[in-house]
């Protein structure tokens, strides 16, 4: 299988001098393209001078996460889109156990590796952990990471294990699949875009691993901090859109109902913590979903599938009333 590496950059050249070394190091099997989303700095002229063996793709615009890499995939043939963030480091034989995945299941369409914490290397990191999933009501959780408790990384989920959706810090996906499934969604401009394409390809009846024997290390909010209020807006808008477009049947209707809630409930805590711009996150999250419900009616219509998204019905209440902070507790 030929392999494309896909680094989405935008004003990241100190991220770039950083990450590309391990990145050229360890991919010799795949093609490294740096995709830049209309850079201001000196982006494009640092990677064509001291990184040769690297493809540049130029897009137009900075179209966020999702129109960036639609853009940019565009044009390649590989059979496997890596779609890597900039601020990952890779290692050896980082390829190979994903490559082998695909190769012994057709079935198999998107891929993540084991995601630990650039800056602290024995925990998993917070963008994906060991791999995904979402409760009833949309909000998302991983193994290896429940809310902001991460584990240290022990080998508890080393194993090749189906998940419900692959981090979009570090994304294998068939490229043939990644194009049926209709890309990525470029409404949701950034964050849990990745859930969202998960979600279409298993409604087409695609499989979703996580490869322990894989891994990564991750900085983390080399975009948008954790703690930044845009992070917090896309994060509880675009849950809510997952839900809307991909969950069938009149219960989904209910579930977002409780979502919403759930954020109120949320809101009023930040409220409580003296971050109101985190309270005005959400409110206007929720504003902006309600904007967006005539043109996404149209996109449920086309990929509400019967496909049973979660395993467990409320990680709130698994976390905060019932206490289990680790996956396995689950």
């Amino acid at each position: 299988m030929n392999v494309a590496v896909v680094i989405l950059n935008w004003n990241g050249q100190e991220l770039l001098a950083k990450f590309l070394p391990s990145v050229v190091k360890f991919s010799k099997e795949a093609t490294v393209y740096v995709a830049d989303n209309a850079s201001t700095d000196n982006s494009v002229l640092f990677v064509t001078k001291n990184f040769p063996s690297i493809k540049i793709i130029q897009n137009k615009e900075n179209g966020g996460y999702a129109k960036g890499y639609n853009d940019a995939l565009k044009n390649l043939s590989e059979d496997i889109f890596v779609l890597l963030n900039s601020d990952v480091e890779v290692t050896g034989n980082w390829l190979r156990p994903v490559i082998s995945e695909f190769e012994k299941d057709p079935s198999v369409v998107a891929v993540q590796p084991k995601i630990l914490d650039f800056k602290n290397k024995e925990y998993f990191e917070y963008a994906g952990a060991a791999g995904g999933f979402i409760d009833k009501y949309g909000y998302p959780y991983c193994r290896g990471r429940i809310f902001n408790t991460l584990e240290k990384d022990t080998g508890q989920y080393d194993a090749v294990s189906e998940i419900f959706w692959a981090s979009g810090a570090c994304l294998f996906i068939k490229s043939e699949a990644f194009w049926q499934a209709g890309e990525l969604d470029e409404d949701y401009f950034a964050h849990q875009e990745e859930i969202d394409l998960c979600w279409r390809l298993q409604s087409k009846g695609g499989k979703i691993l996580s490869v322990g024997a894989s891994k990564v290390y991750h900085v983390g909010g080399a975009t948008l901090a954790v703690l930044n209020p845009k992070k917090t807006f896309y994060n509880f808008r675009n849950s809510l859109l997952n839900l809307f477009k991909n969950a069938k049947g009149v219960n989904t209707y209910c579930s977002i109902f409780v979502r919403m809630v759930l954020d109120a409930i949320a809101a009023i805590q930040f409220l409580i913590q003296g971050k109101p711009k985190h309270f005005l996150a959400i409110v206007k999250a929720h504003f902006s979903f309600y904007r967006m419900l005539p043109k996404f009616l149209q996109k449920r219509k086309k990929n509400a599938s019967e496909i049973t998204y979660f395993k467990i019905k409320s990680i709130v209440f698994q976390y905060f009333i019932l206490k289990k902070k680790h996956f396995k507790q689950l």
